[in-house]
């Protein structure tokens, strides 16, 4: 197998039997692994509570929240069209796009393991793409996103948009220092981008390029647009009198939590901080229809989506790639 250097896609050289029975091998472990988790998230979910949920709200918020989920996953998938662009490989959008959507969905709700690394390795090396490509267009991925993270959140915590509950031993202070060396770290990075002589880095067998300022500007907007809109779906959701800055801090402190805990789509973490926070101004009733809300809006209803995409991907990496099937 050797990989070429400008499309960064596999070519087969000799078919080697253990390999193929590998590959094939893999293939049954993620066709009785996906239907497994599937079938474990869906029967923990209070399907009366959800419907009941979802009632309650008017044909057009369910639709804005539909239209606003689509838009965040789309915006999402536009991470790994800036991968394609800082690897140069040569794996068509059309495919692209929609494993991009497929591996989020699943990351949201199994975890960063399940969709965000092991999936994508997987669909990836389906289509002949090398895995020194690969972890490239991951990490870009992950920087976009938390890049996006770090400015929003520097700029809600420095300038005192988000007000913790007193029990809380943080405080104002302590979360406007926080707020600062986030908007610290992203100013360095992009910094880098900039002014950074040296442009590469090689890592055990990796190499490490930085990329340019204007990739990384792309990078700071889709990541900071992506966490806006999550946060405008649970503002839709919620009583009009909330103030969306607040929304928006809730939801990025509660995300962080949830990545600390390590527990899939934040279970009960996201929650407890929106009730913390809000409880004074909501009622704990409305906030948790919210978050049905939201978890069904942009959690489950991608995921039964993304689903039937998979199964398509399988399919059209066969028709891609048939060297390597």
């Amino acid at each position: 197998m050797e990989v070429d250097k400008k499309s960064g896609v596999r070519k087969k050289l000799k078919r080697q039997p253990w390999r193929h029975w590998l590959k094939r091998g893999v293939t049954l472990f993620f066709f009785i692994l996906i239907p497994v988790l599937l079938f474990s998230l869906l029967r923990n979910v209070d399907w009366p509570e959800v419907v009941a949920t979802l009632q309650s709200y008017g044909t057009l918020t369910l639709l804005a929240g539909v239209g606003i989920a689509a838009a965040s996953h789309a915006v999402f998938s536009g991470y790994d069209l800036l991968g394609k662009t800082y690897t140069s490989h040569q794996l068509p959008a059309r495919y692209v796009m929609p494993l991009a959507f497929v591996c989020y969905a699943f990351n949201l709700n199994f975890g960063a393991w399940i969709g965000g690394i092991a999936l994508r390795y997987r669909l990836y090396t389906r289509f002949g793409l090398s895995v020194g490509i690969i972890t490239r267009v991951l990490s870009l991925s992950l920087i976009t996103n938390w890049l996006g993270y770090m400015i929003l959140a520097g700029a809600i915590f420095t300038l005192g948009l988000l007000t913790l509950p007193e029990r809380w031993q943080l405080g104002v202070v302590g979360l406007q220092l926080i707020g600062v060396v986030l908007l610290a770290a992203s100013f360095l990075y992009l910094a880098a981008c900039r002014f950074s002589k040296r442009r590469t880095w090689r890592w055990r067998n990796h190499e490490i390029v930085l990329p340019s300022l204007r990739m990384a500007l792309f990078q700071a907007g889709l990541g900071a647009m992506n966490w806006s809109l999550m946060a405008a779906l649970v503002y839709l959701l919620l009583p009009e009198d909330i103030f969306y800055p607040s929304v928006l801090g809730i939801l990025l402190i509660s995300s962080i939590a949830g990545v600390v805990t390590h527990i899939p789509a934040g279970l009960g973490v996201l929650e407890a901080v929106f009730i913390a926070t809000l409880q004074h101004q909501v009622a704990k009733s409305e906030i948790l229809a919210a978050l049905i809300g939201y978890r069904t809006i942009y959690f489950l209803l991608p995921l039964a989506v993304a689903s039937i995409v998979y199964l398509s991907l399988e399919r059209w990496s066969k028709i891609e790639h048939t060297p390597d099937s």
